[in-house]
């Protein structure tokens, strides 16, 4: 991902908006310290304007609090910002946050460049409550891939991915999809969502509510491509 502007203006979230169109991710399929890195960056959560980095900011919240953020990273940066090292994102999984006691030398490290002392203090404080208002253990988690064939070339697909993403429900949230050709014209809808085991079932979600009215006026069937614990 190439340098984006500033993450507290307009400019930069709508950015940041657009790169997460079609991606739950900032690098790949699993949450990782690219994600931290411009989680950090933003003094506030995106608000309901930019529909793709309030999602993926809600998301990431949730990761930390199962410290559910691999390594991985290709690198990732804010334009008017100092670069933020791996040393920098590695402290804030929630079993890894440090507290209000933290010494000097960690004090020091400049997280938000540009950015003033107080903008410093809030996202830190943010931090900080993340883990202490999630003491309780969350459920697992779990991503699944989806496989969601048209009944032929004349389907919209437009309107098979609104329905799809109009089926909202506690633990689970749709994430990047891409259109892919089949024959004859045809192309299917492959689409990521991320689910709350205990509370989604997928095989029940496709029986009862992907391939019933309504949506199975675009629907003809549903294939679970991939099913990884995370």
């Amino acid at each position: 991902m190439a340098a984006i502007p500033e993450l507290n203006s307009d400019a930069g979230l709508k950015k940041l908006d657009d790169y997460l169109l079609t991606r739950s991710y900032l690098t790949g399929y699993k949450a990782s310290k690219d994600d931290l890195t411009i989680f950090v960056c933003l003094s506030n959560p995106p608000s309901s304007q930019y529909v793709n980095s309030s999602r993926w900011y809600k998301h990431i919240v949730a990761l930390l609090k199962t410290s559910g953020v691999s390594d991985e990273r290709i690198g990732v940066s804010v334009e008017g910002s100092s670069p933020i090292t791996e040393g920098d994102v590695a402290t804030l999984p929630a079993a890894d946050f440090k507290d209000d006691d933290s010494n000097e030398e960690d004090d020091d490290v400049d997280l938000f460049g540009e950015e003033t002392e107080e903008e410093n203090k809030t996202a830190e404080e943010r931090a900080v409550s993340v883990k202490t208002s999630t003491k309780k253990k969350e459920s697992g988690k779990s991503s699944v891939l989806i496989d969601i064939k048209p009944w032929d070339d004349e389907t919209d697909m437009k309107k098979l991915e609104e329905a799809v993403r109009s089926i909202q429900t506690e633990g689970l949230f749709w994430g990047a999809s891409k259109l892919v050709p089949v024959g004859y014209g045809i192309k299917k809808l492959q689409i990521m969502c991320t689910i709350v085991d205990e509370l989604v079932s997928v095989d029940t979600m496709i029986e009862e509510q992907l391939t019933v009215e309504p949506i199975n006026e675009y629907v003809q069937s549903c294939d679970i491509v991939a099913f990884n614990t995370i």
